[in-house]
C-alpha cells in the first residue's frame, strides 16, 4: 500500500536567504509558478493545494551582513494572503526588535481574519525533525549529461516567450507580460498573430474583448469556443470593411456563444457593412432633409454638429454604413447644399 499522497509526488523547492522584500518573494514565486505551469508537471492550484508557499522571514540592521533570527509562515495558498503575512510578519518582528527584545524562532500561521500571525510551534534546528535516513528511498542522481538531454525538450518558458513578443511582435512590455501569463494564453495569441500578421490588433482583441467575455464565463481560454482562426478571420472582416469595429464586437461575441466562425455569422445576420456609396447618399439626403436644424449648425461653423447626423445615418442602417463614407458623404452634402 501507498501511503505517500495517494502516489502523488512532492517536491519542495527551497530558496537560499536573498529575496529583500514581500514584493520580491511575490515576484520570484509567481516565476516559479508560471515555470512549472509551462512545463505541465503541475496545475499550481493554489486553493487545492497543489502548490503552496511558507516565506521564512528575519531581520537585520542596515548594513550588516549577518542574518536575523528567523521565523517561517506555514502553508499559504494564495498569493494576497502570502504578501499580507508576510507584511504583518515583517512589521510584529520590526516591533519586537525596536524594544530591544529578541524575535523567537518559530512556526507561524497566518489568520487571514485577523490579519496577524500566530505561534504555531517553536522550531531550533534540523535535529528537532529527528531526522534519519528512510533505507527504502534510495538518493536521486542529477547528472550534468541528464541536464543536457532534457534541455531540448522544455517549452518556450515564460521569460523567454515575453522577450520574443516584445522584440518580433514589437508589443509592449506589459502586454508581454498580460499575454504570457499562461502557457494556453501565450500559443493563442503567437497563433493568431501568426495567421493574420496583425500582432498589435490581436493583442488588443485578446485582453479586451476576449478576456471580458472569458471573465464572464470564467472560464480560461484554452476551453472557450474562440480560437485563433476565429480571430484572424475577425480581423480579416474589419481589414476588407466587411463590418466595422462596433459590428466585430457582436460577432465575437456571438463566435464565444457558438463556436460559429465570424464569417458565418455576418453572413446569417446580414450584418455586413454597406459599402455602396449611392445606397449611402440616398440615406444622408433623407437625414439631412429630416434634421434641418443640425444640418444648418454645422454649415453656421459648428462642425461638431455632424456627430449627430453621423449617428442618425448609423442608426437608419443599424450600425451597417461604413462610418468613413458616412463622414465624407455627410461632408460633401452639408458643404455643397
Amino acid at each position: 500500500m501507498d501511503f505517500n499522497r495517494a502516489g502523488v509526488p512532492l517536491l519542495e523547492i527551497v530558496s537560499e536567504p536573498e529575496l529583500h522584500s514581500p514584493e520580491e518573494a511575490i515576484a520570484y514565486c509567481r516565476a516559479v509558478k508560471e515555470i512549472l505551469e509551462y512545463i505541465e508537471v503541475s496545475d499550481c492550484n493554489m486553493e487545492e493545494g497543489s502548490l503552496r508557499c511558507e516565506p521564512n522571514l528575519s531581520l537585520r540592521p542596515k548594513g550588516s551582513k549577518e542574518l536575523g533570527t528567523r521565523t517561517e509562515i506555514k502553508n499559504k495558498n494564495s498569493f494576497q494572503e502570502l504578501i499580507d503575512a508576510m507584511e504583518y510578519e515583517v512589521k510584529r518582528q520590526a516591533r519586537i526588535l525596536d524594544a530591544g527584545e529578541e524575535v523567537v524562532q518559530e512556526t507561524l500561521l497566518f489568520d487571514a481574519s485577523t490579519g496577524k500571525t500566530v505561534a504555531m510551534r517553536g522550531k531550533e534546528e534540523a535535529d528537532d525533525y529527528r531526522y534519519f535516513p528512510e533505507p527504502d528511498l534510495v538518493h536521486v542522481q542529477i547528472s550534468d549529461e541528464w541536464i543536457e538531454e532534457s534541455q531540448p525538450t522544455l517549452p518556450e518558458l515564460p521569460a523567454a516567450r515575453r522577450k520574443r513578443f516584445i522584440s518580433d511582435y514589437d508589443i509592449s512590455p506589459d502586454n508581454a507580460e498580460f499575454l504570457t501569463n499562461t502557457r494556453p494564453l501565450a500559443e493563442f495569441f503567437d497563433e493568431a498573430a501568426r495567421l493574420s500578421g496583425e500582432p498589435t490588433t490581436c493583442a488588443n482583441w485578446i485582453m479586451g474583448d476576449l478576456t471580458r467575455l472569458l471573465n464572464t464565463a470564467e472560464i480560461e481560454i484554452q476551453d472557450a469556443k474562440v480560437t485563433p482562426a476565429h480571430l484572424n478571420e475577425l480581423i480579416q472582416l474589419i481589414g476588407d470593411a466587411t463590418i466595422s469595429g462596433k459590428i466585430a464586437k457582436s460577432v465575437l461575441d456571438d463566435a464565444f456563444e457558438t463556436g460559429k466562425m465570424p464569417k458565418q455569422i455576418v453572413s446569417e445576420k446580414g450584418l455586413a457593412q454597406i459599402t455602396d456609396t449611392s445606397e449611402i447618399e440616398t440615406i444622408v439626403l433623407q437625414v439631412v432633409e429630416e434634421n434641418p436644424g443640425p444640418a444648418q449648425d454645422y454649415r453656421d461653423g459648428t462642425k461638431k454638429a455632424i456627430g449627430f447626423l453621423v449617428g442618425q445615418v448609423m442608426r437608419a442602417t443599424r450600425g451597417k454604413a461604413n462610418p468613413q463614407l458616412v463622414n465624407e458623404i455627410l461632408t460633401r452634402v452639408l458643404s455643397t447644399d
